[in-house]
């Protein structure tokens, strides 16, 4: 298996597709990265030249933040919001969606399992 920026990439994909297993490149940028560097991005992974590919690691590790890098400054900036106290701050410290969705009906995947409206009482049995 290739291994740039720290990830193993899989070897009987094309090149274009098994870029984007490195976090942060998406189909995009694997294949704007492959024609800029003049390589076919219908090439197998196993097919490629170890000289290919060490340009290609060089060219990510020079242009384009990845993996620990990128997750980092998502990070910093979700901070940022939290400490400035902005709306979306604010949405994402009480984990509900932040990017405009409606919560009234959706929104499941943040806010977690609904809780059944019955649920929350106890019932008092008479003797």
């Amino acid at each position: 298996m290739a291994r740039i920026s720290g990830v193993d990439i899989q070897d009987e994909k094309k090149i274009k597709i098994s870029l984007t297993g490195v976090f942060g490149i998406g189909r995009t940028t694997a294949l704007k990265i492959l024609d800029t560097l003049k390589i076919d991005p219908e090439k197998k992974t196993k097919d490629l030249t170890t000289e290919e590919l060490k340009r290609i690691q060089q060219f990510i590790e020079g242009n384009i933040p990845v993996e620990g890098q990128l997750r980092q400054q998502v990070f910093r900036n979700i901070k940022r919001l939290k400490d400035i106290n902005a709306y979306r701050g604010r949405r994402h410290r009480i984990g509900l969606p932040v990017r405009g969705q409606r919560t009234r009906v959706n929104a499941r995947t943040r806010k977690g399992k609904s809780i059944a409206v019955g649920g929350l009482k106890v019932k008092i049995t008479k003797k």
